[in-house]
């Protein structure tokens, strides 16, 4: 399997399984990533996803050059045809955590920015090479990595092509954390079980003024917001984080 895709308890680990090749995406692996990642929007009983490489080397170190540079060439234009993921095309509310564990370059590096939060082996590297194929990051890597760090050195990264390291990474706030290897899955799981325990409703709407409301004006990021929080307020899971307050003990929460 090009993606190992497992459930433990509440959480859904997809490996990116390309170890050989530095788990680079060729189109298998992204249909693979895509139906691992639909299933886990509409699994009910998974809350978090955490996605990571196979192996100690590589998170992703980019498109699979040979297959996928002719697969996005037939696809031009149409990209429609290719199939949705977290880059573009597919939304999930629900928190995902990218523990990269080496090389995160190219897609990898686009995969990592779609994800809520980035944790990293203090063995990453990042950046964005397509430059030097004639090409630009085109499953949201030009788009968000502005976004996310200065624009100097997004455009230094984007227009050079030129890698930086897990510490550079921390600094830009490109990461959320930077880890000694043996540490990087356990606080992962850490962040992922921290997230479980909370109400799942109020989780995924914080993600969607994070992702969403950022990106618009004051004024309809607030129409967003109140709607947000008038949906919440109908909830189970707010009563029952009110008891479970008032009773100072831990809440019981159902997403509903």
């Amino acid at each position: 399997m090009a993606l190992l895709y497992e459930k433990k308890g509440k959480v859904a680990y997809l490996t990116i399984n390309r170890p050989q090749a530095l788990n680079s995406l060729d189109p298998e692996t992204f249909q693979e990533l895509s139906d691992a990642l639909i299933d886990f929007r509409k699994d009910d009983e998974r809350l978090v996803a955490i996605i990571t490489g196979a192996g100690d080397r590589a998170f992703c170190a980019g498109a699979d050059i040979k297959t996928t540079i002719p697969f996005l060439k037939e696809s031009r234009g149409e990209w429609w045809r290719q199939p949705p993921v977290i880059m573009r095309g597919l939304e999930v509310w629900k928190p995902l955590i990218a523990a990269i564990n080496g090389f995160c370059l190219g897609g990898g590096l686009e995969v990592a920015l779609a994800c809520d939060f980035r944790i990293a082996s203090e063995k990453a590297t990042f950046g964005v090479p397509e430059v030097r194929l004639g090409l630009i990051p085109g499953w949201g890597g030009a788009s968000r990595l502005p976004r996310f760090i200065p624009r100097g050195r997004a455009a230094e990264m984007l227009m050079t092509g030129e890698s930086i390291d897990a510490q550079e990474a921390h600094r830009l706030g490109l990461v959320n954390k930077v880890l000694p290897p043996q540490q990087l899955m356990p606080t992962c799981e850490e962040w992922a079980q921290r997230l479980c325990s909370l109400p799942p409703l109020s989780v995924r709407a914080a993600k969607e003024m994070v992702v969403k409301g950022s990106e618009l004006s004051l004024e309809d990021a607030l129409r967003l917001e109140t709607k947000l929080e008038d949906f919440l307020l109908a909830s189970e899971d707010l009563e029952e984080g009110t008891r479970a307050f008032i009773e100072k003990r831990k809440g019981v929460f159902k997403g509903k």
